[in-house]
């Protein structure tokens, strides 16, 4: 604690002498600006920086992100409360998730709402795959100088997190970047070391006349963590009471467990266009998607929790690749907009070195599933003044029978009041740790032949200068999850994780309304509120969530040493109704269903202290510093405690070359 004082010291003191350097000041509020918050009104592809004379300052517009769908954000600089909320490992904001007790672990969903889909199957362990970044999650820049963000932070114990991106154009048409967020932390309780990188590198470029456009880049990923199950005595942890309230004196399940996921991805998207000269013309589109990965989970004294072993140790590796190529025809006009078909061609092998035998020695459970899927598509995107729509249709050719509709709208009536609409409907593939599993525990080894999930799902979203309202209707047919086939009536601590997946034969209706408000008052306070209510209606409890989910900050911001120092300081309560909240089993890396335990109901509040000093952001906040006083009733799942009150700082630093 001590030492973190004296950091804060540190970071603080220049910003007084700072404040005597106006020179300085002016030059960062340029670069800042109120722009920064506001998306592009143009595609960057479209508009390259210009090289910057020796004697001009670049200003904040030119430095720009670029997301796949060749949407424009602006580098953001500022200090406010949404930049607080996604200064963590995930580098988003994270409402409607529930941290496990150690950085870099999973999270518990909340907000169902923030599940998606994919029409194609998947490689399943989707508990390692919070941190992992997809191909949307890879953003592309066009800068005018050389630019560079470092964001780090304080763990839990011992470790940080460091996020590091650096990005130049080497000329107006090409685009550089190389990026590595690397986690390690101790934690707080019995084996649960976190270690997790992410590494990207890539490029954007087109040419001179926009004939010729690409994207490109490469990323290696590694999830590696210590699995100790949750504490065996939920008593200890809720009594508060010396020596367990040095939570390593916790007794766990698992000792000596570790589960990683790695993968490498190398991607490529480009588009040529046919007429050199006039933008009304045929458009030939290429992305290409090579992916492999792995599954771990290693243990070396045996759980009975699991059931019966047949080796004296466990190490069971599922491996996973697939190669994906897209290959379109548009044709592209200013005032009716694009219209582009497809074909897809997707492959995947998914698969283990050994086969399951019965004891007449038939197959019981075979060694890979692979297979190739093709389909056709069409996609029609509008864009001109204030409307923005696409339409999306695709078909398997092969026999999978997969199908995806994806409709959306949007209509901008100004930078603060927007109204968009989506609409989905899918025919989804199961994920395929749900019909092929191998381990060495006996009750985990299964071969299935699910039915295809059927989604659809409504989605209407509000941004206006009053408030932002988002409203979601969603219903599942068919609907895949795991759950534990112990039924021991009872059973109160879980001793028993016999999990299997199954397919649910009725119909789900989900509904979710979410609000959020950020109130100023006072010319210094403000109060930014976000609510969630969800409901269910189902025949079983298979889908659960809280009903109420709701997260609420009072704040003070003000300028200092004559604007030299910007501070926001206030207090974060963080809150959910009580519901039966999936439990996590390590060795799927799946959360299951459970119905015998409820969490929930216990405040978490923190207090914070933000500081800006031109492009220096620090970030200091007292977690959850309630946990002492409102009682140790907290989890993120059933035997898994939620984090103690802990101090923690971190900062973000951009250079503009």
């Amino acid at each position: 604690m001590l030492k973190k004082i004296v950091i804060l010291l540190f970071v603080i003191l220049p910003c007084v002498v700072s404040g005597q350097v106006r020179g300085k000041r002016q030059q960062a509020d340029n670069r800042q600006g109120t722009a920064a918050q506001t998306p592009a009104s143009k595609n960057t592809i479209d508009t390259p920086a210009a090289p910057v004379p020796t004697d001009t300052v670049a200003t904040i517009d030119m430095y720009k992100i670029i997301t796949l769908q060749r949407d424009t954000i602006l580098v953001d600089t500022t200090l406010t409360i949404k930049r607080d909320y996604a200064t963590n490992y995930l580098r988003k904001d994270n409402f409607g998730l529930l941290q496990f007790p150690n950085e870099g672990q999973t999270y518990n969903t909340l907000f169902y709402g923030l599940t998606t889909y994919d029409p194609f199957p998947g490689f399943g362990f989707k508990a390692k795959h919070f941190a992992y970044q997809e191909v949307d999650d890879i953003n592309y820049y066009n800068v005018a100088t050389p630019f560079t963000e470092i964001m780090y932070r304080s763990v839990l114990q011992q470790g940080q997190i460091l996020d590091a991106l650096f990005t130049v154009n080497t000329s107006p048409n090409l685009n550089l970047f190389i990026g590595y967020k690397g986690l390690r932390s101790i934690g707080k309780y019995i084996n649960s070391i976190s270690s997790n990188g992410n590494f990207r590198v890539g490029a954007s470029y087109n040419t001179t006349d926009k004939r010729y456009l690409l994207k490109l880049h490469f990323t290696g990923q590694d999830f590696s963590n210590q699995e100790n199950g949750g504490i065996t005595t939920i008593t200890d942890f809720e009594g508060g009471e010396d020596p367990y309230t040095e939570r390593e004196r916790l007794d766990v399940y698992f000792r000596d467990a570790t589960s990683v996921m790695k993968g490498n991805r190398y991607f490529v998207d480009h588009y040529f266009r046919l007429n050199k000269t006039n933008p009304n013309s045929l458009l030939f589109h290429h992305q290409f998607n090579y992916e492999n990965k792995f599954f771990n989970f290693r243990q070396k004294t045996l759980s009975d929790r699991f059931g019966d072993a047949s080796k004296s140790s466990i190490d069971k590796k599922t491996r996973y690749n697939r190669m994906y190529n897209l290959v379109g025809a548009a044709y592209a006009n200013e005032t009716i907009g694009t219209i582009e078909f497809y074909l897809e061609d997707y492959t995947y092998n998914y698969f283990y070195y050994s086969v399951i035998l019965n004891p007449d020695g038939s197959i019981k459970v075979p060694n890979a599933i692979n297979d190739r899927i093709d389909t056709y598509g069409a996609r029609y995107t509008y864009q001109k003044d204030k409307w923005k729509g696409t339409a999306l249709v695709s078909n398997s050719i092969t026999s999978q029978s997969l199908t995806n509709i994806d409709l959306q709208l949007r209509y901008k009536f100004d930078e603060r009041n927007t109204v968009s609409a989506r609409f989905q409907k899918m025919n989804k593939l199961p994920d395929l740790n749900y019909q092929l599993y191998q381990s060495d525990y006996v009750f985990y080894n299964w071969s299935n032949n699910f039915k295809n999930e059927k989604i659809n799902s409504l989605q209407l979203d509000v941004k206006t200068q009053w408030a932002d309202l988002s409203a979601q209707y969603t219903v599942l047919n068919d609907h895949l999850y795991f759950y534990n086939s112990n039924n021991t009536p009872g059973l109160a601590q879980f001793d028993s994780l016999l999990v299997k997946p199954k397919q649910y034969t009725g119909t789900i209706n989900y509904f979710s309304v979410k609000a959020g408000k950020d109130i100023k008052f006072l010319t210094y306070f403000g109060l930014d509120n976000t609510v969630l209510y969800q409901q269910v209606q189902q025949s079983d409890k298979i889908l659960n969530v809280p009903q109420l989910v709701t997260r609420n900050t009072f704040y003070y911001t003000d300028r200092w040493f004559q604007d030299a120092l910007q501070i926001q300081s206030g207090f974060t309560l963080n809150y959910f109704t009580k519901y039966y909240a999936n439990d996590y089993n390590p060795l799927l890396s799946e959360f299951y269903v459970q119905d015998r335990r409820k969490i929930g109901g216990f405040p978490m509040i923190d207090f914070f202290v933000n500081l800006k000093i031109q492009e220096f952001r620090l970030f200091l906040k007292a977690e959850h510093f309630n946990s002492g006083f409102t009682g140790y009733d907290y989890y993120s799942a059933p035997n898994y405690p939620y984090r103690d009150f802990t101090v923690r700082f971190g900062i973000v630093w951009d250079f503009f070359s």
